[in-house]
């Protein structure tokens, strides 16, 4: 299985991959987080969290096996926030309902993220398209 990594990662794991001897991916032992993963430079010698295993799990060096994922913008609305504990605030829970509709309407794959720029939005995004990190720096390198 390929790792896979956000646009926004693509620069720093070309350049760990270059420079840093490659990616090393690291697997969760926290049973309360049994999904999660991190990557860090394979010339990184401590182990990125105390959720991680001791070693690594893999080393990856060769660029066409991380896939980038370029995602799109699907919707875009306002969202109503309340007062939550303290300072925090909380979406209303017909703002969630409204979220989660959205991201299944949206497809496999779709995920939300918030905007707090002047408005409260949530933001729908989904899978777009994928390449491998070699066409990714192709194109923008």
């Amino acid at each position: 299985m390929r790792l896979q990594c956000t646009i926004e990662n693509a620069p720093r794991f070309w350049d760990w991959i270059r420079n840093r001897g490659g990616l090393a991916v690291w697997r969760s032992i926290d049973l309360s987080n049994p999904g999660a993963s991190w990557t860090t430079p394979a010339d990184h010698t401590q182990r990125p969290t105390w959720q991680a295993a001791e070693e690594p799990e893999s080393i990856i060096t060769d660029p066409d096996d991380v896939e980038v994922c370029v995602d799109r913008e699907v919707k875009r609305f306002h969202v109503a926030v309340r007062p939550s504990d303290g300072f925090c605030l909380k979406v209303t829970d017909g703002g969630s309902r409204r979220i989660r509709r959205e991201v299944e309407k949206a497809g496999d794959g779709a995920y939300h993220v918030f905007d707090y720029g002047d408005y409260d939005n949530a933001v729908i995004m989904a899978p777009d398209r994928t390449m491998s990190l070699s066409q990714w720096a192709e194109e923008n390198t």
